[in-house]
């Protein structure tokens, strides 16, 4: 079975987040189930440094960005394809946004034209390119499901969101310029609140909808956390399912990663000790036996982390420490940044993203911190359980899916993995913080849902399987 995976960004060629780990993952994983996975990306600079040999297809105008050339290449040993349209994807700047941080004025048209691609190869409008399903990612690659709808093509489509609150929406104005007959301007097409909605058409159009939890999938059914989208959702319920995210063990691996000052596994986790005193040095917190409790993560309201800055004092006075990388939103930033001029010594914060320092970070900390709000499924929660950096976590999405709580009952059955609390308060995180210095205190106790975290299988294997067995079912209809 072959399959054309549309995405903006895959890891290890370009990364602005999970995203990039799941489209990066995921044709390891369907090739032992009999599944080819070509995946289409921008052609950002850094990808094009993964092509080879000469174009294999052109446009002469693709949506108004001028000439295109669609390259070949691999990404990690599986076959790539990149649309290169100099006119959208050669910029500095970030890949959705400027140097200063303001999305591009023109992403519509970028995407747009991404997605038009998409639709034209899975289609046969490229020669000796055949595939049987196509699945695009979030809304960056959503109008390909409707590209192929409206053009009447055979194939099939599956679209996943990785977080329904960035959706795509713009103004009506651009409706003209996607290359869309006009019966697709209609609330069963594209038009979304009296614009466009990529997110939207995409779930309209699409054969089958997944979410990357099983939670999420019932989750944004309810307005709290559908975004305006419940209703097309639960009119589509039959067509959604949850497939929680795996990791790739090759890339997160304490026992061979490189990024540690020290490797161990769950035999030799005093090893682990080194790695803490790195943390300490790199964050500038003073040396010390209590929690390092770390953040990796947005700096942003979803992620809980406004709560969280309310938090530092009391984390503070438990005899935590805090070792913060991430960025986002300038006064969560600044927040941070306040608490670390605080308490010098016992907050450490570092602006921006580092991946060789998110490694030591798992490695060294003792606890990882995810009060999210909403959490479509989450990666860093399960990089702790292989690192033995203990989750928690707000009971939502995939970390309710992934975590066992430490209550009286999993502890006895010595299944507990991590800490979940319900609501993102500051009173329901400060009681969570509480518990989890408690339990670190019981040593026995904390190595033990330290070895059960690494324990868990959070491969690929079953998440691979279940994709493979969806597009084999729609194959089949």
């Amino acid at each position: 079975m072959k399959v054309l995976a549309v995405a903006s960004e895959a890891y290890p060629l370009v990364k602005t987040g999970g995203l990039a780990d799941v489209v990066g993952a995921l044709p390891a994983a369907l090739a032992p189930h009999g599944v080819q996975t070509t995946t289409l990306l921008p052609g950002f600079p850094a990808v094009l440094k993964a092509t080879s040999g000469p174009a294999i297809h052109s446009w002469r105008d693709l949506l108004g960005g001028g000439v295109a050339r669609l390259l070949s290449g691999e990404i990690a040993g599986h076959p790539l394809l990149v649309l290169d349209a100099p006119g959208f994807f050669a910029r500095d700047g970030g890949l959705y946004g400027d140097q200063s941080g303001e999305d591009w004025s023109d992403n519509w048209r970028r995407f747009a034209a991404l997605s038009r691609a998409a639709a034209e190869i899975a289609r046969g409008g490229v020669k000796k390119l055949r595939f049987d399903v196509l699945h695009a990612h979030d809304w960056q690659a959503a109008l390909a499901p409707a590209y192929l709808r409206y053009a009447a093509a055979p194939i099939k489509t599956v679209l996943t969101i990785h977080n329904i609150a960035f959706q795509g929406r713009f103004g009506p104005e651009i409706f003209s310029e996607l290359g869309l007959p006009d019966d697709a301007w209609s609330i069963d097409g594209v038009e979304y609140y009296g614009g466009v909605g990529y997110l939207k058409a995409g779930l309209r159009a699409a054969d089958a909808i997944t979410t990357v939890s099983p939670t999420y999938a019932r989750e944004i059914l309810q307005p709290d956390y559908g975004m305006g989208l419940e209703g097309l959702i639960a009119d589509r319920v039959a067509r959604v399912s949850g497939i929680v995210n795996g990791i790739d063990p090759a890339v997160w691996r304490p026992d061979h990663d490189p990024a540690l000052v020290s490797r161990y596994t769950s035999k030799t986790l005093a090893r682990r000790a080194a790695n803490k005193r790195a943390v300490e040095r790199e964050f500038d917190l003073a040396p010390g036996e209590g929690p390092i409790f770390t953040v990796i993560s947005r700096l942003t309201w979803q992620k809980g982390m406004d709560v969280l800055a309310d938090c530092v004092d009391d984390l503070v006075t438990m005899g935590g420490r805090l070792a913060l990388l991430g960025s986002g939103d300038a006064d969560l930033e600044q927040a941070f940044t306040a608490a670390r001029e605080r308490h010098p010594g016992k907050v450490g914060v570092r602006i921006g993203y580092n991946e060789p320092l998110s490694h030591l970070l798992q490695g060294g900390a003792n606890a990882i911190l995810i009060p999210s709000r909403f959490e479509p499924c989450g990666l860093t929660q399960l990089y702790g359980l292989a690192y033995g950096c203990v989750p928690v976590v707000a009971r939502t999405g995939g970390l309710a899916d992934t975590i066992i709580d430490a209550n009286i009952a999993a502890l006895g059955a010595q299944v507990a993995s991590g800490i979940q609390f319900d609501g993102v308060t500051r009173d329901s995180l400060v009681h969570a913080l509480t518990r989890t210095c408690a339990l670190y205190a019981d040593q026995p106790t904390w190595r033990a849902m330290q070895r059960c975290g690494m324990k868990a299988d959070f491969s690929w294997g079953k998440s691979g399987a279940a994709y493979a067995a969806l597009y084999r079912g729609l194959i089949g209809e």
